[in-house]
């Protein structure tokens, strides 16, 4: 298909014309004196100016995000999905379809009660359908047939505006420059009343995968069409203070029928004016059907031409015209007026928070022609969740409830998009913020969080670590699963991405909040300590090193060596040696034992705690046992209990008697029925690597999994001082 005959709409005939005849509503022939009436001329010109306010920001911030990108089919829904994202751009484009839908049934209505002012005798709904009917073959035939209406459209409408212009008197009389509110009425209630006479500004940008230049339109016709449109909209304020006092302009919704020369002009008017609308809507709700069908939000047969040469969303415009049809057939729309219109100030309200990030947090992709700073679209967000809220909060409220129910549903989907957008650059500069913020930040022993280092290989294959790892995390720690390969940089650096593929796979489908990490190393053991300085970055260092079993021959040598060093480097050491016949067993008993020497005390009780926050160990009882001599018993038992009041840890104390030589034999006996052992592991001396494998090895003899602990903070690791 040819690109030319595709987009093929300039700025007056693509935006200007859409949105100049949607922000000319009904609500300037019918609500515009009553306005005045109501809150005075200076009032009135108070709520236009702050409308038309939120308006302008609105669309400075389209035309931002409008010139950063080559801009297609949809509309909003378009710009919000390439800036936040697929998900969040079906959350609002499916709701925005179904209100343009149910506003195209919400202005025939309009219409034809217009009509019964002077056919008072006709059949609503029989007329109601025709009018669907023949606006439907008018969007079916194309937008150019669509256009040229538009054209005649506006022609009587200025012809309209132009009668009430042209009747002598323009001097507002001094009783209306002062506010008269009736029936509890307050300015803020006629602000809501007047406020989505200019909501029409998304008009024009729905035509956007039909323009030929959207980059140059979208900015130029919609800022053309609020100028143009505001200050009709003030010269008609101005009129209708003219013309009679407060009682005559609030008492009547024909007034503008009564101050122009030409009555039938302006009932010419007020039917355009509902028709321009159904037909704004009836060309744009399709095409935001259309573009949520080719990002596959909803099902992609929707988005079918039906042998349209231009591309004309056919399938979409019957479905559209058949959601109007249920809604004209009930016809009775006021209960959705109100949620309508949320979903409008939703859909604006996004618009201003995605250009507002766009602009915040500096994506280099992000650069667009026509700048709006950030302020001034987040200013934007503020005033329309204001306005929400005056219009109805409860109504809000629902509405962000179920925006949020499809969110979730939408992100369930996990669609796959083809584009990059906002998020990743707002999280990583959340992140440097927060870095920076850290390291302000005292560093100290009571504000500790683990960031926690894993050599777990292929994590399938070493599952236990991995399922260890995540119960410490428990939402408060960092932990990295390494995959550590052992080789040239030359020969595996495929392999290392086919790893990390691999990695990144498991980690997603098991929904594991970890991150993965592969790295090519010479030699294992140099290449841990060398990875354990290296990771994290800033203030943010890793703390903790969680390692398998392996004692064996010389590879428990190099394991002692390789503790003492993490040690001398600052990290707290934890080995899991884990029994493949009672695994975990039943989650039921912590033993952590207590020996006093190591300094280990601390960081093993904080362990034992956060394990008891998981709720695969929450009905765990932790119990701490030392050996002691028979006139110690006593004494130590105060003191750890003491300790753990400190902590405030709820553990059961056992202090046993017996002979330090004998401690193990003790120890291991009285933990027979444990899930866990939790002990500590003094410093491994150099030349001493084998006496510190032997009473490791002595020290784990039962068929049961034990962790063994080597902290390098101080004792007061996890007490109160």
């Amino acid at each position: 298909m040819n690109n030319k005959s595709v987009r093929r709409f300039g700025t007056f005939n693509g935006v200007f014309l859409p949105t100049t005849l949607s922000i000319l509503g009904v609500i300037l022939f019918l609500r515009t004196a009553w306005t005045v009436g109501q809150a005075g001329l200076w009032g009135g010109l108070g709520i236009l100016l702050l409308s038309v306010g939120i308006s302008l920001i609105t669309a400075l911030s389209l035309s931002s995000l409008s010139t950063n990108i080559t801009v297609g089919k949809g509309g909003i829904y378009y710009l919000i999905s390439r800036s936040t994202g697929v998900e969040m751009g079906g959350t609002i484009g499916i709701p925005l379809f179904l209100s343009q839908s149910i506003s195209v049934a919400f202005y025939i209505l309009g219409f034809v009660e217009s009509l019964k002012w002077v056919f008072p005798h006709i059949n609503g709904v029989a007329v109601s359908l025709i009018v669907l009917f023949i606006f439907m073959v008018i969007a079916l035939i194309g937008a150019d047939f669509a256009v040229k209406v538009q054209y005649a459209i506006f022609g009587v409408l200025m012809l309209a505006v132009l009668s009430i212009f042209f009747t002598p008197g323009w001097k507002p009389l001094s009783v209306n420059l002062s506010p008269h509110f009736t029936d509890n009425l307050n300015f803020w209630k006629v602000f809501a009343v007047f406020f989505p006479a200019v909501t029409g500004i998304s008009a024009g940008v729905g035509m956007s995968g039909e323009l030929s230049n959207p980059g140059k339109s979208i900015p130029r016709g919609t800022l053309l069409a609020i100028g143009f449109t505001t200050v009709i909209y003030l010269l008609m304020m101005v009129k209708f203070s003219a013309y009679a006092d407060y009682r005559i302009l609030t008492g009547s919704s024909l007034v503008a029928t009564k101050i122009s020369r030409l009555p039938f002009l302006v009932f010419a008017g007020i039917w355009c004016a509902t028709l321009s609308s159904t037909l704004t809507f009836i060309i744009s709700a399709p095409r935001t059907l259309q573009a949520l069908s080719i990002d596959r939000v909803v099902p992609s047969f929707l988005s079918h031409t039906l042998g349209s040469k231009r591309e004309e969303p056919r399938l979409a415009v019957i479905i559209t015209s058949l959601i109007a049809m249920v809604f004209l057939i009930v016809s009775n729309l006021n209960a959705v007026a109100t949620t309508i219109t949320i979903f409008f100030l939703i859909t604006y309200g996004m618009t201003n928070l995605a250009a507002g990030l766009e602009a915040l947090v500096r994506n280099p992709s992000f650069r667009p022609e026509f700048k709006t700073p950030w302020p001034v679209s987040i200013l934007g967000v503020i005033g329309i969740i204001a306005i929400m809220r005056i219009i109805s909060t409860p109504i809000t409220l629902t509405a962000v409830f179920l925006l949020l129910i499809l969110y979730s549903i939408l992100k369930r989907r996990e669609i796959k998009q083809t584009w990059g957008d906002v998020r990743y650059g707002f999280w990583f500069s959340l992140i440097r913020f927060s870095l920076f913020r850290l390291r302000a930040e005292r560093k100290t022993l009571h504000t500790w969080r683990p960031n926690l280092m894993v050599f777990s290989g292929m994590p399938e294959e070493r599952l236990y670590l991995v399922k260890f790892a995540n119960w410490l995390g428990k939402g408060n720690g960092i932990i990295t699963l390494f995959n550590i390969l052992t080789g040239s940089i030359e020969k595996l650096h495929s392999k290392r991405e086919e790893a990390f593929r691999e990695m990144d796979r498991f980690i997603t489908e098991n929904k594991l909040p970890v991150f993965p990490e592969v790295e090519i190393v010479r030699e294992t053991t140099e290449g841990i300590k060398t990875i354990s300085q290296a990771h994290g970055f800033g203030y943010c260092d890793s703390n903790l090193v969680l390692l398998g079993w392996g004692l064996e021959g010389r590879k428990g040598l190099r394991l002692a060596a390789l503790i003492r060093e993490l040690s001398l480097l600052g990290k707290n050491v934890m080995i899991l040696k884990y029994s493949k016949t009672q695994g975990f067993g039943r989650r039921r008993e912590i033993h952590v034992w207590w020996g006093g020497k190591g300094r280990n005390e601390g960081l093993m009780l904080y362990i034992a705690y956060i394990l008891t926050m998981n709720r695969d160990w929450h009905n765990a009882k932790i119990k701490v046992l030392n050996v002691s001599p028979t006139d110690k018993v006593k004494e130590m038992e105060a003191f750890i209990k003491s300790r753990l009041e400190q902590a405030k840890v709820d553990a059961e104390v056992v202090v046993l008697e017996g002979e330090y030589r004998h401690s193990l034999d003790l120890l291991n006996n009285a933990s027979k029925d444990a899930d866990l052992v939790i002990m500590g592991m003094q410093y491994p001396l150099r030349h001493r690597e084998r006496f510190f494998i032997r009473n490791l090895k002595k020290a784990t003899s039962l068929d049961k999994t034990y962790l063994l602990v080597r902290s390098v903070e101080v004792e007061e690791f996890f007490f109160e001082e």
